[in-house]
């Protein structure tokens, strides 16, 4: 029989027991967040909410509603001054 247990753990104390880890052990945790994440991430390209924001996104741009890298820069470094 398998059982499902669910841990509610402050955060702080997770961070805390992963750095009690060895090295060997905080590799095999990286490989599985990084499974992790990228099931999330992959999740997340079929959410209708995240395809709408793309899409307003794409419309925004072939609309102009947009500032370049250099636009950003250049506003930027006058507010500076």
């Amino acid at each position: 029989m398998t059982a499902i247990v669910n841990l509610q753990i402050p955060f702080e104390f997770f961070v805390s027991a992963v750095a009690s880890l060895s090295l060997e052990d905080k590799r095999k945790l990286a490989d599985i967040l990084e499974d992790a994440i990228f099931e999330a991430e992959e999740d997340l390209e079929g959410d209708p909410e995240v395809l709408a924001e793309v899409e307003e996104a794409r419309k925004d741009y072939q609309e102009g509603n947009h500032r370049t890298i250099q636009e950003y820069i250049a506003q930027r470094s006058q507010s500076k001054i």
